[in-house]
């Protein structure tokens, strides 16, 4: 075969290129993100995303979906079993270990990245994936549980999406309570076994709860009928989960509290939420998470409680583009395009753009390179989105200026001095300061 009837390699399914068309709304998300951890006191934390499967199997559970299904797992050269990470606590988890960061102190970390689930991909859901997490360690208290909750709902007024998405919340109790809870739902479900389904069957022994997740509309009946959990709580987790719905009503955020809801990771107790959303169809969780105050000791470490969140960028983006509550000056494009008019001014506008780059460093400011006629670089000009077109040619050499071409506006063309030309370009564009 030649080379040029050589098969096209493309990207593997459900991992997906993000085009520069795509990435000015994930760079606003992100921003928003990014701001908001700072002014509540988070440190940003940044893991691998391979990890000794042994990690996962024994902090998310090994009759999970995700474990038995889902995960991406090789042996590496040296035979040791990698996984590519499915989530984010429990490489959270591993890295605040080893490094120390748990040693009587508290921690408040958030991290942002890839994540890879092989699982069927539809919109919004994909194999690789990208999540923004938020994990504390060493309280508690509802205190921090109420935290949380409200730094994820401030982050929903700030994108505009909080009366678009509802927040359920629910307790799974401690771990004694959740098992003799769990006998008592094992019983129930086995005088209706002739109800479930094959996967709630095979949970039946492994992790009963998980069943009382299940979409299946044929069992909605009998598990709405089914113990639940809130009726055998512990006294001390029933405390907490009624000082976290008083914290909730005092700040003003709406909620339901859903009795299903039960998340599907093995390590949770106590408090879970979920924020969901009914503008994307059946794909309605965009952030989830609650407490899991076992797993450090789960994984070697001493008994440490800690309370977190994931959310899906790859949603969230999506349902700011649904919703078009992207504003137009992130959506990108230029400030400004610099025409040299022809090869005779290239140098002296390089050094242009570059006195312009210092003195205005928000100003997103495109150098024309490339050559060509002058109609075709007022064509890439055009093209750019740029409002102005900044001009230099052979009179504006000679005198040290430079043309003002407004490419949206029908106005003037400006002659400006090159040494006031920042200073201009400040007061014509709003989105541009010195700082």
């Amino acid at each position: 075969m030649s080379k040029s009837a050589a098969k096209k390699i493309q990207a593997i399914r459900g991992m997906n290129d993000l085009l520069p068309s795509d990435s000015p709304r994930w760079q606003f998300f992100e921003g928003k993100v990014r701001q908001l951890m700072h002014r509540y006191g988070f440190d940003e934390i940044r893991t691998p995303i391979v990890e000794q499967t042994a990690l996962f199997a024994r902090s998310i559970g090994e009759v999970t979906d995700i474990v038995e299904k889902e995960m991406y797992t090789f042996d590496d050269r040296n035979g040791d079993s990698l996984t590519l990470r499915p989530e984010g606590t429990a490489s959270c988890v591993r890295a605040a270990m080893e490094h120390g960061l748990l040693h009587n102190q508290t921690q408040r970390l958030w991290y942002q990245g890839p994540m890879f689930r092989h699982e069927r991909p539809q919109k919004g859901r994909y194999r690789q994936f990208h999540q923004v997490g938020v994990e504390t360690y060493g309280f508690d208290g509802p205190d921090i549980d109420a935290e949380v909750i409200l730094l994820s709902a401030r982050l929903w007024q700030e994108l505009g999406l909080m009366e678009h998405v509802t927040l359920e919340l629910n307790s799974l109790g401690s771990a004694e309570a959740r098992a003799a809870y769990r006998d008592k739902l094992v019983a129930y479900f086995e005088q209706h076994q002739d109800v479930l389904d094959e996967d709630s069957k095979r949970r039946l022994t492994s992790n009963p709860l998980r069943i009382l997740d299940s979409k299946n509309p044929d069992m909605a009946e009998m598990l709405n009928a089914a113990p639940q959990l809130m009726d055998h709580l512990d006294d001390e987790s029933r405390a907490h989960f009624e000082q976290l719905k008083a914290m909730l009503d005092a700040a003003g955020i709406p909620y339901v509290v859903n009795p299903r809801l039960v998340r599907g990771l093995d390590y949770y107790c106590r408090t879970v939420f979920e924020w969901t959303t009914t503008a994307l169809g059946s794909q309605g969780t965009v952030c989830a998470g609650g407490r899991y105050d076992g797993l450090v000791e789960q994984l070697g470490g001493k008994p440490t409680p800690a309370v977190g969140f994931a959310m899906g960028i790859e949603r969230l983006v999506l349902l700011l583009e649904t919703l078009n509550l992207v504003p137009d000056e992130a959506l990108g494009g230029c400030d400004a395009y610099l025409v040299p008019m022809d090869d005779s001014a290239t140098v002296a506008a390089l050094t242009l753009a570059e006195q312009l780059r210092s003195a205005l460093p928000s100003l997103r400011l495109q150098l024309h390179c490339g050559g060509g006629s002058f109609k075709s670089r007022m064509k890439k000009a055009d093209k750019s989105a740029a409002p102005v077109a900044i001009l230099l040619g052979e009179d504006e050499l000679a005198n040290q200026t430079a043309t003002l071409k407004f490419l949206r506006d029908d106005r003037e063309q400006q002659q400006v001095a090159q040494a006031a030309l920042a200073e201009t370009l400040r007061e014509l564009l709003p989105n541009v300061s010195s700082h």
